[in-house]
């Protein structure tokens, strides 16, 4: 057996091959994005989904499944981010949108009773005294934080290297992203989950702070759970500084009853939602105390304007209500995160050893590959100066080909009625050392110093079947 590592060069190689492949492969695609170029910048209108050398166009889905224009077939792990919880068809969606159009209508101007009645179910669920709808989480988020500017005189606000909280509110690199508002604002916390090193940086605002901003998991940051006692730390260090704890529970929402919040036993001055709480159409909407709320209340004089044309759009509040009600409830939301956790579980036992390690929690899960395959992942500064992103990249053009659509950065946001069989079969072969690998990912995934990857065990590694792929898509 061979004893040789996996150089730069040859990894390079491999995902050279795997370009190529993947050009030949989707001729429909390249097409499309080639005809997009010439009316949007670079050929789309959401930055994630940009992907070299051209990205996969999708015509449709159904349940669990999408169809790129090339009419391959793949499960559905990228779950729109996690908005996508209820897949592509489910009956009951397709009921409520049926039901608004014909017994409702669209945009009626006006307030409606679905409007409040899902509001009461959102204050219900997730224990908020008041809650206001938008159209994202990155609404939500934007007027949270000037509700909290407002309620406390103050402008800044503690948030933590890593985080993502919207389009204009982004702090992957340790700093606020170019395109950010209120960039002077910010204080990033570098070392999320680091509890003196954020408490200090919150005490140290102290006088100036409006608020303290987190996820409970880093969902952009590569699902990076923040432990509870980093997250109870910093809550009673906000309100030791005057300021407001303002929990981003716009992914997190869906890992527990009540939310990821609730179940850590934290008690948030203001919570910002999202994603799949629309039942699939755009939706957010940031709730919390009702005196910190009261600052929209536009029957008080001084208080803060809050409109937006679709805030109350028939569509969402019918589909959005009938689902978290009839669909995801509390029951079901527990049995799909348990089935998440086990998964999880499964990947990282068969993983250990190997360049790839898995982070997350419930239905949420993240990948890293990182030169010494580092098991203990509590920030992003953990894994981001030893991160393998030709690795990531070879392994994404590979799951294409056995079938997975996922994002690029490692991303996966589970689908309701997913079937047992493409995770407990398919999907543990991403990492299972008895099935067929291949070879390029089989010795590039490797830790240095290892021998051939069947010798030993721990060499376990990500895993496909090429013998129906070379040349051509997986059979």
């Amino acid at each position: 057996m061979s004893n040789n590592t996996h150089t730069p060069g040859n990894v390079q190689e491999a995902l050279a091959a795997a370009e190529v492949r993947f050009i030949n492969n989707n001729p429909a695609s390249k097409q499309q994005h080639e005809l997009a170029v010439g009316t949007l910048p670079g050929g789309n209108t959401r930055t994630l989904l940009h992907t070299s050398p051209f990205p996969l166009s999708m015509k449709q889905g159904k349940e669990a499944y999408v169809w790129d224009a090339d009419g391959h077939k793949y499960v559905d792990f990228v779950g729109e981010l996690t908005a996508g919880l209820y897949g592509h068809s489910h009956p009951i969606v397709r009921k409520a949108i049926i039901s608004a159009f014909d017994n409702v209508g669209l945009s009626l101007g006006s307030t409606t009773a679905h409007e409040q009645k899902h509001a009461a179910l959102l204050c219900d669920r997730f224990k908020l005294d008041r809650v206001r709808m938008t159209n994202t989480g990155t609404e939500a988020n934007l007027h949270a934080l000037a509700g909290a500017r407002h309620f406390t005189g103050r402008r800044k606000v503690v948030v933590f290297s890593g985080g993502y909280h919207g389009a204009v509110l982004s702090f992957g690199d340790g700093q606020p992203a170019p395109n950010n508002v209120d960039r002077e604002d910010f204080v990033v916390v570098s070392g999320y989950n680091d509890i003196a090193t954020s408490v200090s940086a919150i005490a140290a605002e102290s006088g100036n702070l409006a608020g303290v901003l987190v996820e409970g998991m880093q969902g952009s940051g590569g699902c990076i759970c923040g432990s509870a006692a980093f997250l109870h730390a910093i809550q009673d260090a906000a309100h030791a500084a005057g300021a407001l704890f303002i929990l981003d529970e716009v992914m997190t929402s869906r890992l527990a009853p009540h939310g990821l919040g609730f179940e850590l036993g934290l008690k948030p001055d203001i919570i910002t939602l999202g994603k799949y709480l629309g039942g699939g159409f755009p939706f957010g909407a940031f709730g919390g105390r009702e005196d910190v709320m009261a600052v929209y209340d536009p029957r008080i004089p001084g208080s803060l304007a809050h409109s937006g044309t679709f805030n109350n759009n028939t569509m969402t509040m019918h589909v959005g209500y009938t689902t978290l009600s009839q669909i995801y409830t509390p029951e079901v939301n527990v049995a799909f995160n348990e089935k998440g956790d086990r998964f999880r579980e499964r990947l990282v036992a068969l993983a250990k050893g190997t360049r790839l390690s898995f982070t997350g929690r419930g239905s949420l899960i993240g990948l890293h590959f990182t030169e010494d395959g580092s098991e203990e992942i509590k920030c992003g500064e953990n894994v981001r100066r030893k991160e393998r992103r030709d690795l990531r990249d070879l392994f994404w053009f590979e799951m294409l080909e056995e079938g997975f659509w996922m994002t690029r950065r490692g991303f996966v946001a589970m689908v309701l009625g997913t079937p047992d069989e493409e995770l407990e079969s398919k999907g543990l072969r991403w990492v299972d050392a008895e099935q067929p690998l291949s070879p390029s990912m089989r010795t590039a995934i490797r830790p240095p110093g290892l021998g051939c990857l069947w010798e030993t065990r721990c060499c376990t590694t990500v895993c496909f079947d090429h013998s129906t792929i070379d040349g051509g898509h997986r059979a």
